[in-house]
């Protein structure tokens, strides 16, 4: 039995995140999906929100520990299992690691989330230019992490050195995120040549959207 079982959404990109995680670091886990639109959104099931009172997904639980924030379980993954590493072993260039996740995670994805554009529709209607607004705030970010990795002296492979981590489980669900809404991405050079680096690797491809159980069969 698997020591870890991760709630989440084959679609969202916070359980995006911790997949990839957990698939690079070798950890086994069972899935259990919560759907986020079906029956009004399973997120807000009374069980689930004994796990969550956020009622967002990833939940982790390892045990009885239940796990929440993408990035906060990614962390207590590194430090309960830090090998392979995640983070840079200098304190600088973990600060800069963590600075790329968080464009992606603090800026970027909360104001593009379901429940943003659920208010959207529902308090301004056909107004509401939902794709307009994804589109702007996934470019503005997607423009600062671009240049903040092209010509920099530790991008390397992947956005700090040679092997992936935090940053890159941050970027990689981010873009396929902004390809959903139809964002063009030839502005971000950068980002998509350590895209196809770490999308050749089986700990992304496992974790991708299409590869989860709950996905939809394609016809």
């Amino acid at each position: 039995m698997s020591r870890f079982t991760l709630y989440g959404y084959w679609r969202s990109s916070a359980a995006y995140r911790v997949r990839i995680a957990l698939n690079l670091k070798g950890l086994e886990y069972a899935s259990r999906p919560v759907h986020l639109v079906n029956n009004g959104g399973e997120q807000h099931r009374p069980d689930y929100h004994a796990l969550n009172p956020q009622e967002l997904v990833p939940v982790l639980l390892d045990g009885e520990q239940a796990l929440t924030q993408s990035l906060a379980i990614v962390e207590y993954l590194e430090e309960t299992h830090p090998a392979p590493s995640l983070l840079p072993t200098d304190p600088a260039g973990r600060a800069r690691v963590r600075a790329l996740a968080q464009i992606v995670a603090c800026d970027i994805h909360p104001i593009g989330n379901l429940r943003v554009l659920q208010y959207l529709e529902a308090h301004y209607g056909d107004s509401a230019d939902k794709r307009g607004w994804s589109q702007h705030w996934i470019a503005t970010g997607l423009a600062a992490f671009e240049a903040m990795v092209a010509h920099h002296p530790q991008t390397g492979r992947f956005c700090h050195g040679d092997t992936p981590g935090l940053a890159d489980l941050s970027l990689i669900p981010q873009l396929y995120n902004a390809e959903r809404w139809n964002l063009p991405l030839d502005d971000y050079p950068t980002l998509l040549r350590i895209r196809e680096a770490c999308n050749a690797l089986d700990a992304f491809k496992l974790a991708a959207p299409e590869a989860q159980s709950d996905a939809p069969v394609a016809a």
